[in-house]
C-alpha cells in the first residue's frame, strides 16, 4: 500500500513539474517572441483565437494580465447618427460603434488582429480607419475604406506597445473626425500594466457648428469655423455634461485612478488638469516614457496619454482642459466623485475664520473664538449688498457672468431665476455645501457642479443679498443667522 502511494505521489510531482517547465518555456518564449519582433515579426507566434471585448466611454475592457500573443477578432461598425450635443442642442455625429469617442480596443503586444471594418447600410458616405497602433499603409485606411452597406477585413501585428488613438481618414479628413470619429486603441506591455483599482477611458474634441455655443436646435457643421480653428465647443466624451451628473466618474478614497486620455481633436492641444489630484505618474504621449508628480499633461490633437494617481482624500474633483475657459465657457469639465472618510491629515479644510482689517492683527486663536462664541453682528443691508457685489466678482462671475446671465446648457442663470426665488434655504445649500445633478432653472434642464465654496457664512449671506436685490429677482435679504442655521 505504501509503495502505491509514492508512486502515485511520483507521478503527481513528473505532472506538476511538466507543467511548471512548460509554463515558463511558453513565458520565455514569449519574451523572446517580442524581443525579436521588430526584427522579424514571423518569429513572434500567436496562441489561440478571441474576439476583442469592445466598451463605449468611459469603460474600459478587462486588463490583458500575463495572456500570450494571440489571433483577436475585433468588430467595429461606422453609424451616422443624431445625439446630443448639450441641452437643447444636438448634431449629426459619424461614429465607431454609435459613441463619441468610439469604442475602447484593448491588446497587447505581439497580438495579431484580425479586424473586421462595418459601414451601417443608412450611413451616408464611405469611411475607413486610420490606427496610430498600425504598423503600414495609412494605419488601415487604405485596406478599411467602405461605401455604406459594406465591409472590409484586414490584419495587422500590434508591433509597439502604448496608448493609441484611431479615428477616420477618408477626405476632407478634418471633417470625419471633426463630426466625432475618433478613439483609443491600447497595446499593453507583456505581461500587461500594473494594477489598479479603476480604469476609465476620456477622450477630449473639438466641435464647430454653424450655430453658437448653446444655440438650440439641430446643428450643422460649419467647415469655415473648423478651418480656423474657432470652437464652439471642447468637450470630454463627445459632449457638454459627458463627464458630470449621471455620467461622472467615481472612486473611493484610497483607491488608485487610471485615466486612458486622448485627444481626438482636430485642432486643439489639450491642457489635461484634475483639481485637487497631482498625477503620480504620467505615461509622456502613451508611450513608455514615464513622468512622476504632474500637476497638468499636454496632449496633442491625434495623441494621447495614460495618468495614474491615488485619491487620498473624498470630494468632487473637477476635471477640465487647463485652458480654462474651455472648461467654464465651452463644456471641457468633468467630475470624478471620491467616497470615504475625511483625512485631515491630508486636507483639513478650513480650520479658523474672521474679520480681516489691514492694520489691525487679529490672531487665528481669537477669530476662531469669535467665530465659535461672539454674538452674531448683523451687517447693514447697504455693508452686504457692497461685500456681495465684492464676492460674486471673485467667486461666482465666472460661471454665471457679470450680469447673472450663466452660460448656456453649462451653467444656470441667477438672473430672474425661479429656483432662487422659490426658496432662499435651497440657494442657501448650493453655496455653503455645494450642488450637482439635474435642476431645472427657467424652464431648461442643467446637468453640472457647483463645488462647495470657501467662503464665510457672512459672505454667503452677503452674495446672495447681492444676487437677490439684482437683476429681477425678488429682493430678499438673507441674514447671517439664516446661513448659520443650515447643517
Amino acid at each position: 500500500m505504501k509503495n502505491l502511494t509514492k508512486s502515485r505521489n511520483t507521478k503527481l510531482r513528473l505532472v506538476y513539474l511538466f507543467f511548471v517547465t512548460t509554463l515558463f518555456a511558453g513565458m520565455f518564449a514569449s519574451c523572446e517572441q517580442v524581443k525579436a519582433a521588430k526584427e522579424d515579426p514571423e518569429l513572434m507566434k500567436v496562441y489561440g483565437e478571441s474576439e476583442a471585448e469592445m466598451t463605449a466611454p468611459p469603460m474600459v475592457p478587462r486588463p490583458v494580465g500575463k495572456r500570450a500573443p494571440t489571433k483577436l477578432i475585433v468588430n467595429m461598425e461606422v453609424v451616422e447618427k443624431e445625439m446630443e450635443m448639450a441641452d437643447g442642442v444636438t448634431y449629426n455625429y459619424w461614429t465607431f460603434d454609435g459613441s463619441v469617442p468610439g469604442s475602447f480596443i484593448r491588446t497587447r503586444v505581439g497580438d495579431e488582429v484580425e479586424f473586421h471594418f462595418k459601414n451601417h447600410p443608412d450611413s451616408k458616405l464611405p469611411h475607413n480607419i486610420d490606427l496610430h497602433a498600425v504598423t503600414g499603409p495609412g494605419g488601415g485606411a487604405e485596406s478599411s475604406y467602405v461605401a455604406p452597406g459594406h465591409q472590409a477585413t484586414f490584419t495587422f501585428k500590434t508591433m509597439n506597445p502604448g496608448l493609441y488613438v484611431y479615428h477616420c481618414a477618408t477626405a476632407p479628413v478634418g471633417m470625419h473626425i471633426a463630426n466625432g470619429m475618433y478613439g483609443l486603441i491600447l497595446v499593453e506591455p507583456e505581461g500587461g500594466l500594473p494594477p489598479v483599482d479603476r480604469e476609465y477611458y476620456v477622450m477630449q474634441g473639438d466641435f464647430y457648428t454653424e450655430g453658437e455655443y448653446g444655440e438650440r436646435g439641430l446643428q450643422a457643421f460649419d467647415m469655415n469655423k473648423a478651418v480656423e480653428e474657432d470652437a464652439d465647443y471642447v468637450v470630454f466624451n463627445g459632449k457638454v455634461g459627458g463627464l458630470t451628473g449621471e455620467n461622472a466618474l467615481h472612486a473611493k478614497v484610497g483607491e488608485t485612478v487610471r485615466l486612458f486620455v486622448g485627444n481626438g481633436g482636430p485642432n486643439l492641444v489639450s491642457s489635461f488638469h484634475v483639481i485637487g489630484e497631482i498625477f503620480d505618474k504620467v505615461y509622456v504621449e502613451g508611450g513608455s516614457t514615464t513622468n512622476e508628480n504632474v500637476q497638468t499633461t499636454l496632449i496633442p490633437a491625434g495623441g494621447a496619454s495614460i495618468v495614474e494617481f491615488k485619491v487620498e482624500v473624498p470630494g468632487n474633483l473637477v476635471i477640465v482642459d487647463h485652458s480654462i475657459f474651455r472648461a467654464f465657457n465651452k463644456g471641457a469639465l468633468g467630475i470624478l466623485t471620491v467616497e470615504g472618510a475625511e483625512n485631515e491629515k491630508v486636507f483639513g479644510g478650513r480650520i479658523s475664520e474672521g474679520v480681516y482689517n489691514p492694520g489691525t492683527v487679529v490672531s487665528s486663536e481669537n477669530a476662531a473664538t469669535e467665530k465659535e462664541e461672539g454674538p452674531i453682528v448683523e451687517a447693514s443691508f447697504e455693508e452686504k449688498m457692497e461685500r456681495g457685489k465684492a464676492v460674486y466678482s471673485q467667486t461666482c462671475l465666472p460661471c454665471h457672468q457679470a450680469t447673472g446671465v450663466g452660460i448656456p446648457n453649462a451653467f444656470p442663470p441667477l438672473a430672474s431665476s425661479d429656483w432662487l426665488n422659490a426658496d432662499p434655504h435651497r440657494a442657501i445649500d448650493a453655496v455653503k455645501f455645494g450642488l450637482s445633478g439635474e435642476v431645472k432653472v427657467n424652464g431648461n434642464i442643467y446637468n453640472s457642479m457647483m463645488p462647495k465654496q470657501d467662503v464665510t457664512d457672512e459672505d454667503i449671506a452677503s452674495v446672495l443679498t447681492y444676487v437677490y436685490n439684482n437683476w429681477g429677482n425678488n429682493k430678499t435679504e438673507v441674514t447671517t443667522e439664516m446661513v448659520k442655521s443650515r447643517k
